[in-house]
């Protein structure tokens, strides 16, 4: 079980950085040094990737650019993952067969949120890591999905080792320190519940010379299009996510979201870190759900085929 400790947390107020290179409310820039600015013709890859040679994800574990891998096929849950999150023991399940698209496999993991039992869950995994890393996975919202605050992160902490490895965990609302921790999280964003759940694909990024909230704290700012459809409810979709780490104390770290092999956005100029020993290290799988905005009792999302690799993925092969 993850030990009790403050994880990042939603506000009230999102600053976005959209396609059109504002945030949101505010006008400004990402950082106090220079501008975090929307590559106009990105020459990061889409549609098929390294998945397309490897049928069901099957035998991608052997390639050398990967990293990690769980198709959840196999084992118990969380037996390839270093701590698990269910605390009232009901909340991670594998579904039957007969809920599986073919493509997937046999099983895939269930995560049931239900307000007024608990908040979800889900695995953290810590890894070695690279100088770019690309997350890829499989996720389904069940057709009464409501919003969901917390989705999937990746985490900077100091080290592997000891309390280090926690560095990148907490912290809601301040500033990190460019030698501590940085994360950035796709998620599903719902607009302060104006968009139809659970919303629309957007990363929520903490570094150093983020912009500040109007309240004067330091909320995660949000990327994403400045136009994009809502998520479909009842099916499965594929999303991917890159970053690449800066050169310590230099603004040339990147990052980029691919949604069912589609490029929906790729930024440059992020000056996540200060320290060369600073790395992204620690990927949260999670479906985190509160009462502010949901109001569904039972919200279940499901995930497949995650993998952690230094090179571009892609969807599965349909064929």
């Amino acid at each position: 079980m993850i030990p009790s400790r403050t994880w990042l947390s939603v506000p009230t107020i999102l600053l976005v950085f959209t396609l059109s290179g504002l945030f949101l409310p505010l006008q400004g820039i990402a950082q106090t040094a220079s501008e975090v600015k929307l590559v106009d013709k990105s020459e990061l890859p889409s549609g098929d990737g390294l998945a397309a040679w490897f049928a069901n994800d099957s035998q991608l574990n052997q390639h050398a650019a990967v990293i990690f891998t769980d198709d959840f096929e196999a084992g118990e849950l969380g037996a390839k993952w270093d701590e698990t999150n269910d605390r009232t023991g009901n909340v991670l399940s594998f579904v039957a067969p007969a809920s599986k698209s073919p493509m997937l496999g046999r099983r895939s993991l269930k995560v049931t949120a239900t307000l007024g039992q608990n908040s979800g869950g889900g695995f953290t995994k810590w890894f070695e890591s690279s100088g770019r890393l690309f997350i890829r996975l499989y996720t389904k919202f069940d057709k009464d999905c409501d919003y969901v605050h917390h989705f999937c992160t990746l985490r900077a902490n100091k080290s592997l080792q000891g309390s280090d490895r926690w560095s990148g965990f907490g912290g809601a609302g301040e500033l990190p320190d460019g030698d501590e921790r940085f994360s950035t999280a796709i998620e599903p964003w719902g607009n302060w519940g104006k968009w139809t759940p659970p919303g629309q694909w957007n990363f929520y990024s903490y570094w150093h010379t983020m912009q500040p909230s109007p309240d004067g704290k330091y909320w995660g700012n949000g990327f994403r299009p400045e136009t994009q459809s809502n998520i479909e409810r009842g099916k499965w979709i594929c999303v991917e996510f890159m970053l690449q780490h800066n050169t310590p104390g230099k603004d040339d770290g990147e990052q980029a979201y691919w949604i069912d092999g589609e490029l929906r956005g790729h930024w440059r100029g992020i000056q996540w870190r200060t320290s060369p020993t600073l790395m992204a290290n620690a990927l949260t799988l999670e479906s985190y759900v509160t009462d502010r905005w949901t109001k569904q009792r039972v919200n279940i999302v499901y995930f497949d085929n995650v993998v952690i690799a230094k090179q571009y993925i892609g969807p599965l092969p349909t064929e």
